[in-house]
């Protein structure tokens, strides 16, 4: 049953070359390969139409969306965050001189627990950075009421969440601002990419300015800005990813059905959870390995999966409070968080992504039942 050749968590996306190379032709026509170039402009008007949402902002990369959403808001003193994240969520919070605030997250949605957050605020509290977590969504309602009871900003990191929806509203659409990723590895990505969604005019002109270096007009800087622009070549394989990004959910969700199927019989795996009104990217497939029940840990389960060239992803492990970047502080030590250092040591992300076919995927489920039978 041993898969010959390795499979891993994800493969990015590519849409046929043949189609890109119109693109670039255009690009090599023109001669803009930068500065909010007509490609550019397009693909954020389209974005926009796409994610049903006002005002979008294209970044090089998320990580500079998220640096530049910090400054965009004039955030200060403390950050409350989650410890389940990739690290750039909390680095943005450190790059800018602001104290990163971890707070626990709730075990049935993997995000910030609203409990937890209101906790955790102090008079230095400025913002509160939830992340939606495999496209799932945080408690934005109860995320809201704090925020407006503390006077407090809300960034989403929203790098998960392309195309979800909750009751019908994008996910980016709540908070002051949300974050986007379109990196490789992303159910929609540019390569590299990012964006900023906020909502009104104002907001988006000064983000625009921020990541050009600060200038307003052509002689003009009045604040300091970043680095941190979209290109043509970037933008314009997003244009055409758009083309492709129904029939990539729609396989996606395909794979998600499969495993669902295939895994919810086994003992000792608790699976993702199906919320009621969320519209899903079937961005990752996460599965859960409880010692308790099988009397073996997920590290283990993992390198059997590795042995049999199932490459799956402990993903978010560990967390970033464990890293020594953060081992100075105090909501970093160890017990303060025991719902996430409990979901850290359990999680798994199975392979996912378009271009895995049904058989591979039932293959990889047939292996996950042999290591179920075996331990037990």
């Amino acid at each position: 049953m041993k898969i010959k050749t390795p499979i891993y968590v994800t493969q990015p996306s590519l849409p046929p070359l043949e189609e890109f190379e119109d693109y670039l032709k255009q690009i090599w026509d023109n001669k803009i390969l930068t500065n909010n170039g007509p490609f550019h402009r397009e693909l954020e008007q389209k974005l926009c139409e796409y994610l049903g949402v006002p005002y979008i902002s294209l970044f090089a990369n998320g990580t500079l969306a998220l640096l530049t959403a910090l400054q965009a808001l004039d955030i200060s003193g403390e950050v409350i965050t989650t410890p389940f994240s990739f690290v750039a969520t909390s680095h943005a919070i450190l790059w800018n001189k602001l104290k990163v605030v971890f707070a626990d997250i709730e075990e049935e949605t993997y995000t910030l627990d609203p409990t937890k957050i209101e906790a955790a605020i102090t008079p230095d509290t400025s913002a509160i950075l939830p992340v939606h977590v495999y496209g799932y969504p945080c408690r934005v309602k109860e995320i809201h009421d704090i925020a407006s009871r503390h006077g407090l900003k809300v960034i989403y990191d929203a790098a998960h969440t392309f195309g979800t929806k909750l009751n019908g509203k994008s996910l980016c659409s709540f908070g002051d601002l949300s974050i986007l990723s379109f990196h490789a590895t992303k159910v929609f990505n540019t390569f590299e990419g990012g964006a900023i969604i906020c909502h009104d005019a104002a907001m988006k002109e000064h983000i625009d300015h921020l990541k050009n270096f600060g200038f307003t007009s052509e002689l003009t800087v009045e604040e300091m800005g970043i680095n941190a622009k979209m290109s043509e070549i970037q933008a314009a394989f997003g244009l055409l990813q758009l083309k492709y990004i129904e029939e990539a959910l729609e396989k996606r969700r395909e794979i998600h059905d499969l495993y669902i199927k295939g895994l919810s019989d086994i003992s000792g795996i608790t699976l993702p959870p199906e919320p009621i009104g969320l519209t899903q990217n079937y961005s990752y497939f996460p599965i859960f390995i409880n010692k308790v029940k099988d009397g073996k840990t997920r590290d283990e389960v993992y390198e059997e999966l590795k042995r049999n060239n199932i490459y799956g992803r402990r993903y978010f492990y560990p967390l970033i409070s464990k890293f020594p970047t953060y081992h100075g502080l105090e909501s970093a030590q160890p017990g303060r968080m025991p719902v996430a250092e409990k979901i850290t040591e359990e999680v798994i992300c199975l392979p996912i992504y378009p271009d895995l076919d049904s058989k591979m995927v039932n293959t990889i489920i047939r292996v996950i039942i042999k290591i179920f039978d075996y331990y037990n």
